[in-house]
């Protein structure tokens, strides 16, 4: 395949991308966002929804949390860069319009939903984080409302919910998931969505990563 570049795009091209370390990505405060005045912001948000569903009548589905697949082939979570004159929520909640079809006359995010802020110096980016509850009828149908969101096929190539159970080889299900390939550093945001919102404990988590990277390095 020919390799066309990344033309107009390339001001982006370290947005994004594979193999980021967590470590190159730090936590500040909101207090800390002026010593950064000339990065780049950006914002994303996970919506989920409790569930108290049984699948196949033996796992706990948990809840049921929204990623979706990129544009470039990677898993992330709804958002993308703030624009000028726009404050971070801002920013999301009109990204959230454009990717999931998010009505933000009736549910969008506000600053009480904000987690966590990262900086990545090398890519000279702030991401702000946010995660919002919603009922599993609003869930449900922001997911049929992705098919018809702005950007569905351009930046969005579909939602996908994120299997929350491990399955009898102690492999399928979140940890198989979590073998996947994310972008930048959404995973990190993933599971520190998880634990904040209590849906999966810390040794939950840490038993799942552990079999994601034996999967991962019997490839």
């Amino acid at each position: 395949m020919t390799d066309i570049g990344w033309g107009h795009l390339s001001d982006q091209e370290g947005y994004g991308t594979l193999g980021d370390l967590a470590s190159d990505h730090k936590t500040i405060s909101k207090n800390d966002l002026h010593s950064y005045p000339h990065y780049k912001h950006a914002a994303h948000g996970m919506i989920f929804a409790r569930s108290n569903r049984l699948l196949w009548d033996l796992y706990k589905t948990r809840a049921m949390v929204m990623m979706q697949m990129r544009f470039d082939g990677v898993l992330g979570f709804p958002g993308g860069l703030i624009d000028a004159g726009e404050n971070p929520v801002e920013g999301l909640n009109r990204e959230m319009a454009e990717e999931i079809g998010l009505d933000l006359s009736t549910t969008k995010f506000d600053d009480s939903h904000h987690l966590v802020t990262y900086v990545h110096d090398g890519k000279k980016l702030v991401l702000h984080f946010y995660v919002m509850e919603v009922t599993t009828d609003i869930f449900s149908s922001l997911e049929h409302k992705c098919l018809a969101a702005e950007e569905y096929g351009i930046e969005t190539l579909g939602s996908i919910r994120v299997p929350l159970y491990t399955m009898g080889d102690g492999i399928r299900g979140f940890p198989a998931f979590l073998a996947n390939q994310f972008a930048g550093n959404s995973q990190d945001e993933l599971i520190r969505g998880l634990l904040a919102a209590k849906i999966l404990t810390t040794q939950e988590i840490k038993t799942a990563v552990e079999a994601s990277q034996k999967l991962l390095g019997s490839k």
